[in-house]
């Protein structure tokens, strides 16, 4: 009964998410969409914050989970905007919430697991030997450069014609990549 309630909360939030921002929703709100009192919510969830967090975390190892390898930087990218647009007013309602710490602090993780994930296919694939430092250094770079590329789509509201230019820059990360595990070979 507990995580039916728990996800009736959640779905009712993503509906109210998608017709208002989420400084115009209240637990008073949520509880009336999903036929429950202000108790069962309160069994659930502290406050608004700490719901929105949780569904947060849950849409971001969603995501993880669905993509369990990605051979490019340019395929995150794709399953992170992909989500986004799918989900776009409820999306954008929380990234431009009181929540966006939250909000950026998934993102920042998805995009270093994504990021890790793919100059580790990469160098496994091209059977390179890179010190755990100099991995590291590579995947703390082109982590905040998705996460970055990421935000500033949002900012400029989920434009297709940015993500289009935006993914034709991250292809040429591929040679970057390459590039900098060859510079980063252990000298012998």
């Amino acid at each position: 009964m507990a995580n039916f309630t728990s996800k009736a909360i959640k779905e009712a939030t993503i509906e109210l998410l998608e017709e208002r921002p989420l400084s115009e929703i209240t637990v008073k709100d949520i509880v009336e969409k999903c036929g429950i009192n202000r108790n069962s919510f309160y069994y659930h969830y502290s406050d608004l914050p700490s719901l929105i967090d949780e569904m947060i975390e849950e849409c971001a190892q969603g995501i993880i989970d669905k993509y369990p390898t990605v051979d490019s930087i340019g395929e995150f990218f794709d399953a992170i905007t992909g989500f986004a647009a799918r989900n776009k007013r409820a999306v954008m309602h929380i990234f431009k919430s009181v929540n966006r710490e939250e909000f950026e602090g998934h993102l920042m993780r998805i995009s270093e697991y994504f990021v890790r994930n793919a100059i580790e296919n990469l160098v496994k694939s091209e059977n390179l030997s890179i010190p755990e430092d100099n991995m590291n250094l590579m995947v703390g770079y082109h982590k905040c450069v998705c996460f970055g590329l990421i935000i500033e789509w949002l900012n400029n509201g989920m434009s297709e014609e940015l993500a289009k230019n935006m993914k034709k820059v991250l292809s040429l990360g591929k040679e970057l990549i390459e590039e900098l595990a060859a510079k980063l070979q252990p000298k012998g």
